[in-house]
């Protein structure tokens, strides 16, 4: 296969929102083709349409279109309509299925749904009864209308080994597996044999998928070597866990990739945080962008060790993105989520400058500047700061110097309530903080805000900010 070109897929089935797992999968399969000059191909894999949730087509489209895993080939390649559905390709999948039946790989399953089911007492598998009936009988039955499914014919005997990238080699006795259905008797393919055909057809050389399927590989590979197709290379990917027990699930509404955007994590930090859950660069860097993961990928960083989800770890990430972003670049993201906070008019520029370094992901903004719109009602208690070395008398005291020297300012900006603030403390001869630290308070009625007093004062306008000042006065006083 060394000499083959790498050719990989996303194979997602419709049933939900695209969660963790499902985009370290997509995430992992781009990366293994295109760190190898390959080609990336996105399937949806949809033969069970009665799990089909509506819509689910479009989150897999928009995720992956927002995430830059744009894939390679298909009936439209990275436009709307998608790639290759697997319900348009129904036609072939039974054809390829008769085809074992005919070669003795395969056979016709008239059974009930009770017939042939285990004992109580023994495994649930499907006991065989109808792999070796009498060409007489399956043509009486098939004469005689009666629904059947077409099941693999696994072997009694010996064993079934593969190699996993991630796990090493892998060997299954043969009489675990159960003779498993490849069509129904709706004449719907099976997920895992519409999967192997598919993944033949499309020249699909590495299988990356999550190690829940590790015990279905030893029937995939018997399907393989049935038709004389030869067997991708597998990577099998150890869980993405919530905790130390329990994995992530759509089931239980773990977190999808909408959710985490909706929260206010930047799509880049998110796709730089899932490659990390499970692999490992090899180095003490783990800030990447796409293209720099698309180079430092290697398939001997991967972890047979489930991955925790860590939102303290994503949000470490997250800032840090958010830090490496210019000014403007920050602004333009921030301007949506500081809108919903403040009706006023505000320097936003100026204000998105003091939140940048303050802020770990953007939906924390709207709390962190409430305060701009109306101040809260807060405790006077808030004056006093050992630190600072205020009390609530001497922060009365101070606000009551501040109050004349703002209110003589013949120009409001930045600058000059700096210079008035600051030939004031150098006047009384006191501490900065003794100073900008009740101005503050009295400012936005909070203990941790965008900017000290200055900046403040500059963002509410000479207005609002002497207003704000008499009102901590009346407070103390």
């Amino acid at each position: 296969m060394a000499n083959k070109e790498v050719r990989t897929r996303f194979a997602p089935s419709p049933t939900g929102y695209m969660h963790v797992g499902n985009l370290r999968t997509a995430l992992y399969a781009y990366l293994i083709a295109k760190n190898n000059g390959g080609t990336f191909i996105l399937r949806i894999e949809d033969t069970d349409q009665g799990r089909k949730v509506e819509g689910a087509v479009d989150i897999v489209y928009d995720t992956l279109k927002q995430t830059g895993l744009l894939w390679d080939e298909g009936p439209d390649v990275g436009g709307p309509a998608g790639p290759y559905i697997q319900s348009e390709r129904m036609d072939m999948y039974k054809q390829y299925a008769m085809r074992l039946v005919e070669e003795g790989s395969a056979y016709l399953c008239f059974c009930e749904k009770e017939e042939g089911a285990a004992k109580p007492d023994a495994p649930s598998r499907y006991d065989g009864r109808c792999r070796e009936l009498a060409k007489e009988e399956i043509e009486s039955n098939l004469l005689s209308g009666r629904p059947y499914v077409i099941r693999q014919k696994m072997p009694r005997e010996g064993s079934t080994t593969f190699f996993d990238a991630v796990y090493g080699d892998i060997t299954v006795d043969n009489l675990e597996l159960e003779d498993q259905v490849l069509i129904k008797s709706d004449s719907m393919p099976t997920y895992n044999f519409a999967n192997v055909v598919d993944d033949h057809l499309m020249g699909i050389t590495h299988v990356v998928r999550g190690n829940e399927y590790l015990s279905s590989s030893p029937k995939y590979n018997l399907l393989y070597g049935a038709f004389g197709w030869e067997v991708p290379a597998y990577i099998h990917c150890a869980p993405v866990m919530k905790n130390q027990t329990e994995k992530l699930s759509k089931r239980h509404g773990d977190a999808s990739f909408q959710d985490l955007i909706e929260k206010g994590y930047l799509t880049g930090a998110i796709l730089n945080y899932v490659a990390l859950l499970g692999w490992s660069p090899g180095g003490e860097e783990e800030i990447f962008t796409l293209g720099e993961l698309t180079e430092a990928f290697d398939l001997k960083g991967l972890s047979k060790s489930p991955a925790i989800f860590d939102t303290l770890k994503l949000n470490h990430i997250n800032a840090e993105w958010i830090r490496r972003l210019t000014p403007g670049q920050f602004h333009d993201i921030a301007l949506p989520w500081l809108k919903k906070a403040i009706s006023r008019d505000i320097d936003t520029p100026l204000l998105a400058s003091l939140l940048q370094a303050r802020c770990e992901f953007l939906s924390d903004l709207p709390e962190k500047v409430d305060f701009f719109d109306s101040l809260p009602d807060y405790d006077t208690g808030l004056y006093v700061h050992k630190k600072m070395k205020t009390t609530k008398e001497s922060s009365l005291a101070a606000l009551q110097e501040i109050l004349p020297v703002l209110e003589s300012l013949a120009q409001w900006d930045n600058a000059a309530i700096h210079g008035a603030l600051f030939s004031l403390i150098e006047k009384l001869g006191v501490k900065n903080g003794e100073i900008l630290w009740p101005l503050r308070t009295a400012l936005s009625g909070k203990a941790v805000t965008p900017g000290g007093g200055v900046e403040l004062a500059a963002l509410l306008g000479r207005e609002e900010s002497l207003a704000r000042i008499k009102d901590g006065i009346k407070r103390l006083g």
